[in-house]
């Protein structure tokens, strides 16, 4: 009996298909043990501009005089002021991006704005006329009541409306 028990437990090989199986497993890896800390990851720093000197002396051209070394020198400083000009043209197009980001979600919060003004203005709309319609169908009640008891005859009925209700400006 021992030895039966001992097959029931092994597990079954798990083949992940597509990515809501890989997502699942790593669900159910979290939910086996609850109190067990998720470490998260922090998001990387972004890299500082590279540092360039301002001022680089010992300058040696392609003139008569520049050592076998000094190739290798200006190579490095050209290396460094190329990264830099990179790093700034990256920064400049990621706030191009983050710019024209920020337009578009001001945009579309804007016409968001004027479809839900112009759906409460037609709510409102359609409020007030659903007001004003049983105090037509009141008031032709009450004229009738009131033509029947003093008798007036159907044309004055007529040439007599009940005001109607002011709309509300909004």
């Amino acid at each position: 009996m021992g030895e039966e028990n001992e097959e029931k437990e092994e597990p079954k090989p798990i083949i992940i298909r597509n990515s809501t199986d890989l997502q699942r497993l790593k669900l159910e890896k979290l939910m086996k043990n609850p109190e067990k800390p998720v470490i998260i990851p922090e998001r990387p720093k972004d890299k500082g501009v590279p540092n360039v000197p301002d001022f680089v002396r010992n300058v040696m051209g392609s003139s008569a005089g520049a050592g076998s070394g000094e190739f290798h020198v200006y190579r490095h400083l050209r290396r460094k002021e190329y990264a830099r000009q990179k790093y700034m043209q990256e920064k400049a197009e990621k706030e191009q991006l983050d710019d024209e980001y920020h337009q578009k979600l001001e945009e579309n919060k804007k016409q968001a704005e004027e479809r839900t003004e112009k759906k409460r203005l037609k709510r409102l709309k359609k409020k007030n006329a659903k007001k004003r319609k049983p105090n037509k169908v009141q008031a032709k009640e009450v004229k009738e009541s009131s033509s029947e008891d003093s008798g007036k005859s159907e044309d004055e009925d007529s040439s007599e409306e009940a005001p109607e209700p002011k709309e509300m400006s909004v």
